[in-house]
């Protein structure tokens, strides 16, 4: 497949409703929606430290987090940039209740609260739901909410999401590159500069290339990005911003090691089961985005329009079994993905009084539309679609790549139209109450283009209501307790595929009850506490009249149970924190179609611990040292392989010099060279943790 436009009607027809609403607002108002350096904090701003103070990611408006009713987690820009970060599975270590999954060695995947998903990525509130690995390179902020979200994000998110932030331009110059080079023969560059154009414009560009090889055999990766964006300001009540993306990502994908038992292999972590030359992922994302923002005096709007395309292919040449007498299976595949997606969001915020009562009111519609071809090819060797080798030296090559009669070879269209209505209400300064509604029309059309027997052309439209409602308790400025419910809905087209036997399905439900604290320990440090029952219901399983037949009913029920609790922001002016904690029970509470009652959830240890501590030692100098620990968890809902505890110590060195311009850091992961498995796929796809490792970045202010 090849990058080509792909632009429908709908897409024109949203264009051309954006661009009227962009000329008929032209009104006088008081609107800053550009932050200028030094501004205090808000949502889609930079975060001073380790602590953020707002969010807009289970609101959509500009709200302290202590009036969140939700447990979210925001890793702002500095602690990304002192762990030296550069992927989402790297946020995730230090995010409670969550833990990222190996996606196959050409995806991020990402369990939160006992839910595994691919599809529940955001970028500033826009779905970005492709199969690809995402760069940190232009983010402020990364938000994990946990717990469902469908009344702000729609479908899916039944564990919760995760919304990066991205960087804006400002009214004053911006300045800095950086240069990494790491264990591995890893060399990363960065570059994030922007200036004003005039009062009334800006402009920011963000860019990163990268290339690096690996501890794995074989394994290396080449990408890079770059990201401007300019904003322009008509009038003090009008601002539009626009940008546009460019992503590119090639790299060997790595599926990691078989097992043995009940445990991954014995075998050099280095070791590649397959054939990593056969085994690449390549992808490529272009977004173009358009926020349009105006204050009609009381009333604010915001329109954000997102039109993405993605091309996307991998193959993979892997081990397909366990290791059983000294031997394995090999097996093979490549999939092909070109889609498009198009979002437009439109909100209307005001706040006003009645009968006391303060109120902050959020109006909204989304409307999407998403295509998507897909084209799944299976390997073979020879006429076999497995090569039985030795676990000794388990090398195989694939002779060809070719359409069976079970191969994915079709077309998927959706269509998205969303309204939603919220309202933050002050019953005193004490009592807060937030409740919101929001309706869902998802239809899905499947396209068959196989010309086997049985070739199908599916559809399905499902309309759904997701509520949520939280109720806010501040009994000091120091303190906060909250209750809340939130529901989101997962239709059988979710991720934009569907089969004969789902075509007639409901949507499964995730229901989230939550009761949870933020305690300020001091100006700058916050602690917070989450206890939650998350129930998936309506979960697919089969016939229990007739199992052969193919047939699905919808009995399943899988639920999560747990305690999260984060600590973030300044110990002391010289010491900065962020940790967190999370005690999680998920199991199967009704049989599914993957697993009987009583199975556990697959990649998610019952104990997870993360913990950085930054200290500033002064005349320039500063120390980083980190503490992950994560408890033993199973690879999948077989519940026969566990992924055993570990523990990993990781540290840093920094220098600024004189003039504060120039800084160096030294970051060194796995300090103790600990052996372990962090995540896999199933329980043959195990991924090795790196061992000792090393980056050295120099960052220089201009």
């Amino acid at each position: 497949m090849s990058f080509r436009p792909r632009l429908k009607p709908v897409v024109f027809a949203m264009l051309a409703a954006s661009a009227c609403g962009n000329v008929a607002l032209a009104a006088d108002a008081v609107l800053s929606p550009v932050l200028v350096q030094g501004e205090v904090e808000r949502a889609d701003g930079p975060v001073q430290g380790y602590r953020a103070t707002r969010s807009a990611t289970f609101t959509k408006t500009d709200t302290p987090l202590k009036e969140v009713p939700a447990s979210i987690t925001v890793v702002p820009e500095n602690v990304i940039e002192d762990q030296a970060m550069r992927s989402i599975s790297d946020v995730l270590r230090y995010v409670p209740g969550t833990t990222a999954a190996q996606g196959e060695g050409n995806r991020d995947q990402m369990v939160i609260r006992g839910n595994n998903t691919t599809a529940d990525f955001f970028v500033n509130g826009i779905r970005d739901d492709a199969q690809i690995f995402r760069d940190l390179y232009n983010v402020e902020r990364v938000e994990v909410l946990k717990g469902p979200g469908g009344m702000v994000f729609g479908r899916g998110g039944a564990g919760g999401i995760l919304n990066r932030v991205t960087k804006r331009p400002v009214l004053g110059h911006v300045g800095e590159a950086s240069v990494t080079l790491g264990s591995f023969d890893q060399l990363r560059g960065t570059v994030d500069v922007g200036n004003k154009l005039s009062d009334a414009a800006a402009w920011r560009l963000n860019a990163m290339a990268e290339r690096a090889d690996s501890f794995r055999d074989g394994v290396e990766a080449t990408r890079y990005a770059f990201n401007p964006t300019i904003t322009y300001m008509p009038g003090s009540n009008t601002a539009l911003t626009l940008s546009y993306e460019r992503l590119y990502d090639e790299r060997t994908a790595d599926r990691g090691i078989p097992s043995q038992g009940s445990r991954p292999f014995d075998t050099k972590r280095s070791s590649f089961f397959g054939n990593a030359d056969q085994s690449k992922s390549r992808a490529m994302a272009d977004t173009l985005a358009a926020v349009l923002e105006h204050d009609f005096g009381g009333v604010q709007l915001k329109n954000s329009f997102s039109v993405a395309q993605y091309d996307k292919f991998y193959q993979n040449v892997f081990a397909g079994g366990a290791v059983v007498g000294g031997k394995l299976d090999i097996s093979a595949y490549n999939n092909a993905n070109l889609r498009t997606n198009v979002f437009n969001q439109t909100d209307l915020t005001t706040k006003f009084a009645i009968g006391g009562l303060m109120h902050t009111l959020l109006a909204g519609i989304e409307l999407g539309h998403q295509d998507s071809d897909n084209e799944r090819k299976t390997g073979f060797f020879g006429n076999a679609e497995k090569l039985k080798v030795s676990a000794a030296n388990p090398f195989a090559r694939a002779t060809s790549f070719r359409f069976k009669s079970s191969d994915a070879n079709n077309t998927v269209k959706s269509d998205t139209v969303a309204a939603y209505l919220q309202d933050q209400i002050a019953l005193s300064e004490q009592w807060k109450v937030l409740a919101g509604l929001r309706w869902d029309r998802f239809k899905v059309e499947l396209d068959d283009k196989r010309s086997v027997p049985g070739r199908q052309d599916l559809s399905r439209t499902d309309n759904e209501v997701s509520p949520r409602f939280g109720l806010i308790w501040t009994p000091t400025p120091a303190q906060t307790y909250y209750a809340s419910y939130s529901s989101a809905f997962l239709p059988s087209g979710e991720q934009l595929s569907l089969a004969a036997n789902t075509e007639d399905l409901k949507p499964e439900t995730a229901i989230n009850h939550e009761i949870g604290a933020r305690w300020d320990l001091n100006p700058e440090l916050t602690l917070s506490a989450a206890v939650f029952r998350l129930t998936r219901e309506d979960m697919k399983t089969s016939d229990p009249a007739n199992p052969a037949s193919g047939r699905l009913v919808q009995t399943g029920e899988q639920r999560t149970e747990g305690v999260e609790i984060g600590l973030q922001g300044k110990v002391t002016p010289w010491w900065q924190v962020f940790a967190g904690y999370a005690n999680l029970d998920s199991e199967i509470t009704r049989t599914t179609s993957s697993a009987p009652k009583g199975r556990k959830v697959g990649l998610v240890p019952e104990q997870m611990v993360s913990l950085w501590n930054r200290f500033d030692l002064g005349h320039g100098w500063g120390a980083g040292l980190g503490v992950i620990h994560q408890g033993s968890s199973f690879t999948s809902f077989s519940n026969t392989v566990e992924l055993p505890a570990f523990t990993r110590v990781d540290g840093a060195l920094y220098y600024s010099f004189p003039g504060g311009k120039t800084r160096v850091a030294l970051n060194v992961e796995n300090l103790t060279d600990k052996e372990y498995f962090p995540t896999a796929h199933s329980d043959n796809n195990i991924s090795p943790g790196a061992p000792l490792n090393a980056r050295l970045t120099l960052t220089h202010a201009f």
